[in-house]
């Protein structure tokens, strides 16, 4: 396989996640903030902080109100990361490979892509918000299921899940890291504090596993353990370093990047991340977010055609 192709493939990947997960945040705040009482709510700037964007959105935002940060994280042209240009970023990449991909693969891209764009204003007000964010969650959905059902499982299928898997794990532990810095915990809030585990586990569609693997009660040392450590979980750190391994395991010359592999699974298996308090949970979080930054430059160094800057 052409590294151009298994490039692109990869990113497409990235980009599909990157879009769903940020829609899935999107409206699991946006029922956060209906649960809390008013006052209390984080509101929408930790949201800006999980994509990465807090000092690009600052160049051109003077507060983080809901118009404002709604509209950048949907379809905010500047931010590479919004909704749309996620969007936009896969389509072009998929246009590129559609000799590649099945032709219905395709299709379902395009027709995210102008679901996004032409219905952004359902996204923006209130009453379309849900079901606008729920089309683009189900529509990420049924894409990678397309793929997973029709697309030969061969390299091309093995970078579509390595981009996957870096993507979804590195939105994980950004998700766990802010929502845990940013928990209210004032008195008036105290009663509200499981609601907000709640919705950092509603934020990686994890509720219900969670309930199934740690039982009914959702306390903070329970859902961090969950979040990173659990094996069978498709979401949680612990899974996705493992899907990793298996992944590349078979590409040639990977053994460097496995045992960078195995040193983060090491590393995350030894640590008592229950016992954590807020700021070394933190510290060991950005640990965490360098290894899967140094697994993604060492993928784009062995098999990409541009080395990773």
């Amino acid at each position: 396989m052409l590294s151009r192709v298994g490039e692109t493939l990869y990113w497409m990947s990235r980009y599909i996640e990157r879009a769903e997960n940020v829609a899935r945040l999107i409206n699991v705040n946006n029922m956060l903030m209906m649960d809390l009482p008013k006052g209390v709510s984080t509101g929408w700037e930790p949201l800006v902080d999980i994509i990465g964007a807090r000092e690009s959105y600052q160049e051109t935002h003077t507060d983080f109100s809901e118009p404002k940060a709604l509209r950048y994280l949907l379809v905010g042209k500047d931010n590479f990361s919004s909704i749309l240009n996620s969007i936009i970023s896969a389509r072009e990449s998929a246009r590129t490979i559609r000799d590649v991909i099945p032709r219905d693969i395709w299709e379902e891209i395009n027709t995210l892509y102008y679901y996004v764009k032409d219905n952004q204003n359902e996204g923006l007000s209130k009453r379309g918000r849900f079901a606008y964010l729920k089309a683009i969650i189900d529509a990420a959905h049924q894409i990678f299921g397309a793929l997973d059902a029709t697309i030969n499982h061969d390299l091309g299928y093995t970078f579509i899940r390595l981009g996957l898997m870096i993507e979804r794990a590195d939105m994980t532990s950004r998700i766990l890291d802010i929502r845990s810095e940013n928990l209210i915990i004032s008195e008036e809030a105290k009663p509200f504090e499981n609601i907000q585990w709640i919705s950092l586990l509603r934020s990686l569609s994890a509720y219900q596993m969670y309930r199934q693997e740690m039982g009914v009660r959702v306390q903070r040392s329970d859902v961090i353990e969950f979040v990173m450590h659990s094996d069978v979980f498709p979401r949680s750190i612990m899974y996705c370093l493992g899907q990793m391994k298996a992944l590349i395991s078979p590409l040639p010359n990977s053994a460097e990047i496995i045992t960078s592999i195995d040193k983060a699974i090491d590393e995350l298996k030894a640590g008592d991340v229950r016992s954590l308090e807020k700021g070394y949970l933190h510290e060991y979080i950005d640990e965490i977010q360098i290894k899967l930054a140094g697994i993604h430059n060492d993928l784009a160094e062995l098999y990409f055609l541009k080395p990773a800057e």
